[in-house]
C-alpha cells in the first residue's frame, strides 16, 4: 500500500482543480498546469481535497498510485508558491547573461555557450548567483541540472557551477 497514495490532498483555497479524461488541470494564483494520467488509477474530486484509488491491485498500480499523488501535491503547491533553484558559480572569468529567452555562458571554453530558457521560466543572473523560478517543478528542476552539467564543479579547487545547497568535497591535489 501506497502512504503518499492513501492521503487526501488538500485544495487550498483559490484554486481550482478540474479531471477532463485522462487529463487534470490545476489552476491558481501563479498559473495553470495540466498533466494527462492513465485511467488506472481513479481521481475524485470534492472542492476540498483529492482522493486516489487504484482500479487493480498489482504492483505497477501500487508504484502509479503514490508517483500520481506526488504530481497532484506539486502541481498544487506550483500554482500556489512556485519553485525556486539558486546556482552559484566559481572561477576566473566564468560568467552569465540573461537576455530574454537567451543565456550566454562563459565558462571557460573557446566559445560562449548559448542556452535557450524554457517557456515559463524566469532566470535571472546576478554577478556569482543564477536564480529559476517557476510554477512547473519538473522543468525548473531539469533546467537547473541541464545548466550544472555544462561545467560541473571539480574537486581541487571547486570550480565550476553548483547548487547553493551544494557541498563539495575538497581533494588535495599534488604535494
Amino acid at each position: 500500500m501506497s502512504r503518499i497514495g492513501k492521503k487526501e490532498i488538500a485544495i487550498p483555497a483559490g484554486v481550482q482543480v478540474a479531471h477532463s479524461g485522462l487529463t487534470v488541470s490545476v489552476k491558481g494564483p501563479k498559473g495553470e498546469l495540466k498533466r494527462d494520467f492513465l485511467p488506472d488509477i481513479a481521481i475524485t474530486i470534492t472542492p476540498t481535497t483529492i482522493t486516489l484509488a487504484p482500479k487493480a491491485t498489482n504492483v505497477f498500480m501500487r508504484s502509479l498510485w503514490g508517483t500520481y499523488g506526488s504530481h497532484l501535491q506539486n502541481m498544487i503547491e506550483g500554482v500556489t508558491k512556485g519553485y525556486e533553484k539558486k546556482l552559484l558559480i566559481e572561477g576566473t572569468g566564468y560568467k552569465w547573461e540573461v537576455a530574454g529567452t537567451k543565456m550566454k555562458l562563459a565558462l571557460g571554453f573557446s566559445h560562449p555557450v548559448l542556452v535557450d530558457v524554457p517557456a515559463g521560466l524566469t532566470v535571472k543572473a546576478e554577478k556569482g548567483e543564477l536564480t529559476i523560478t517557476g510554477i512547473d517543478k519538473e522543468v525548473v528542476g531539469s533546467f537547473s541540472a541541464y545548466i550544472r552539467s555544462l561545467k560541473k564543479p571539480e574537486p581541487y579547487k571547486g570550480k565550476g557551477i553548483r547548487y547553493s545547497t551544494e557541498v563539495i568535497e575538497r581533494k588535495q591535489g599534488k604535494r
